[in-house]
């Protein structure tokens, strides 16, 4: 692969193949656009870093599916300590930052369609499956692949999220109406 070998404009092509994929995974993990454009980059700067490393076990497809996954969580779990950090702070000094913030996020949210609204009650974990099976449309053979997990655990989660979002769907439908 050309890409491997420093070629920038076959880097170029992967990028325009597998970008608008890579944010939309993303975007279905993180709920916010700001967080996807960010783990997006992430992410290519990952493959940029490992491609040389890529041993063609699996898709490249694949391979770029658990790289975003892994990144999207991983953004996650570290800016959700900030995010909540950030606001504490910005709350005891009483800016305006921090009512802007609120504000910008309320109105993100109520702008999301009910599939996102539905998405954010479920763990990132569960969320990952749900996207990856029914957004994204993996079987459960390549799913366990780029997650890394044995694939009774893919049923489990799958099933976990599955149920949460039948206990969790009238309550959003309601106030979506």
């Amino acid at each position: 692969m050309k890409a491997a070998n420093g070629d920038m404009e076959a880097f170029r092509a992967v990028y325009e193949t597998y970008s608008e994929f890579v944010f939309n995974v993303a975007l279905r993990v993180a709920r916010y656009r700001e967080d996807a454009k960010e783990i997006t980059q992430e992410v290519f700067v990952t493959v940029h870093n490992k491609l040389k490393s890529f041993r063609h076990r699996s898709a490249l497809r694949t391979w770029m599916y658990r790289i975003t996954v892994n990144t999207a969580l991983n953004y996650l779990k570290k800016h959700s300590r900030m995010k909540n950090k950030t606001v504490e702070y910005d709350d005891a000094l009483g800016s305006r930052y921090s009512k802007d913030y609120i504000s910008e996020k309320a109105d993100r949210e109520h702008q999301e369609n009910v599939i996102n609204k539905l998405l954010g009650f479920l763990t990132p974990e569960q969320r990952v499956c749900i996207v990856l099976r029914n957004i994204e449309g993996l079987s459960y053979e390549d799913m366990a692949k780029v997650l890394d997990i044995d694939i009774n655990a893919v049923r489990s989660r799958l099933k976990r999220a599955r149920e949460k979002l039948l206990s969790v769907r009238k309550e959003v439908m309601v106030n979506e109406l």
